[in-house]
């Protein structure tokens, strides 16, 4: 494999000036096209392939700055990792106990998922970390993690507040627990379980309701037994990894752009490639077949324990909704998307049970209400969701408080506008999609930096 070709300083990218987007309005979406890889299994791939015994091979990596914040921490941490080179990465796995103390503070840019899952990872090591992050991260919530992991013996100290930077003492010797989460969150169930592989004991969780499991699948896939029973995940501390090729499935998150864009542009017809279909993240699916949207699963197969299939999806006339209960925390990452849905659907959306929307990158609620004003929408926060009334979209300029989902998502909504909308603060965009531009362009949408 060629060496990579990417040396980020996220810091430095994190500090950049305002990019702006500028989207005009019409326009369909048409053709074939594949969105990067998965986000949630490529940090993953990387912190287990780390840990396993062996090579492990990937393919599809998203090299994105999330994504690469992680990669950065292992090599940190001694790990000796190869690429990425066009979506390929060479994992020399260290074992469970191979991780050398890293020189300096951790810096995790952006990324919610890489600080909260090595709380968990590094809370059984011998050595003392810091893992830091920027201006956003480090308002995120931490208790949710830090809690359950004192909970089991770790020794972590937090801002006021209980957020970021978090100093984590090695040498703790970590109890198993059976912990039962008081909100449905992968990122918390996945510490937690991260940690139960350095305790003697059987480490349990329970959710509130489902949440992606690519955790529990791709520590099956290198060997490690985990014992999934309904709402509950078990496993006993003490086992080994073992290195397996992993190919990362197109992120369903990323591809839900395309979905909206395509169902809300008249005369739209797009074929999107090779998306993962966990049936742990497929909610964003359901919730636009239930508005009316036309989106056909072709294809349907399974690669390294993960089901995808090719999405072929056109455009329809969308009706507003209640959104059911059940399926929020299954499209939890997908809703400033959906909100965009919702304002060009006939009638009323209604959506609760999501306040955890509030503690994203941004106040997901609340900038997406604001944006979609401005745009003309009668869009009414509440405080676990929103009240859209569906209507017509207007010209105008949003902020996308820097959240990458939020920009992509008013860029999707200029299909429908009546003049076009500039989008402030889009430089994270690069954190879960890079090449969004390039590939929205080439798909229909007129979509440009100013």
């Amino acid at each position: 494999m060629r060496p990579t070709q990417h040396y980020f300083d996220l810091k430095l990218m994190n500090a950049a000036s305002n990019i702006r987007f500028r989207a005009n309005p019409g326009g369909a979406l048409t053709g074939r096209i594949r969105v990067p890889g998965d986000k949630s299994i490529s940090h993953r791939s990387i912190m287990l392939g780390s840990l396993a015994e062996g090579v492990t091979e990937i393919s599809g990596f998203l090299e994105g700055e999330d994504s690469l914040a992680t990669l950065a921490a292992f090599r940190a941490m001694g790990v000796h990792i190869e690429g990425p080179y066009q979506g390929h990465v060479r994992v020399h796995g260290v074992g469970l106990h191979g991780l050398k103390a890293p020189s300096q503070p951790l810096y995790l840019g952006n990324s919610g998922t890489s600080m909260r899952l090595l709380a968990g990872l590094l809370a059984g090591q011998a050595f003392d970390t810091e893992l830091t992050g920027d201006v956003s991260l480090s308002k995120r919530p931490m208790r949710r993690v830090t809690e359950p992991l004192a909970n089991m013996g770790a020794r972590i100290d937090t801002a006021e507040g209980g957020t970021a930077p978090l100093k984590i003492h090695g040498g703790q010797t970590l109890q198993a627990i059976d912990y039962v989460l008081p909100m449905a969150s992968a990122q918390v169930k996945s510490c937690v379980l991260l940690a139960g592989l350095y305790v003697q004991g059987r480490t349990c969780t329970t959710e509130p309701a489902p949440t992606r499991d690519h955790t529990e699948r791709m520590l099956r896939g290198m060997g490690y037994r985990v014992d999934v029973n309904g709402a509950n995940a078990c496993l006993q501390g003490g086992g080994h990894l073992q290195a397996t090729p992993i190919d990362v499935p197109a992120d369903i998150s990323s591809a839900a752009f395309f979905l909206v864009g395509a169902s809300i542009a008249p005369g739209s017809d797009l074929l999107l490639e090779h998306v993962g279909m966990n049936p742990t993240r497929t909610g964003v699916i359901d919730i636009l077949r239930a508005m009316g949207a036309d989106i056909e699963v072709q294809n349907p197969r399974e690669v390294g324990g993960e089901p995808v299939a090719d999405l072929r999806v056109r455009s329809a006339q969308l009706r507003g909704i209640d959104i059911p209960p059940q399926l929020v925390p299954l499209a939890i990452d997908e809703f400033p998307v959906l909100f965009v849905a919702a304002a060009c659907a006939e009638g009323r959306t209604v959506l609760t049970g999501a306040e955890e929307l509030r503690v994203k990158e941004s106040d997901r609620i609340q900038v997406m209400a604001d944006g979609l004003k401005i745009l003309g929408i009668d869009a009414r926060p509440t405080p676990d969701g929103m009240v859209i009334e569906g209507g017509t979209l207007g010209q105008g300029q949003v902020d996308s408080h820097g959240d990458h989902r939020i920009a992509m998502a008013f860029a999707m909504a200029a299909l429908r506008a009546a003049g076009p909308i500039d989008i402030d603060d889009c430089a994270n965009v690069n954190t879960s999609f890079p090449g969004f531009i390039e590939l929205a362009r080439q798909s229909g949408l007129a979509v440009s930096l100013i």
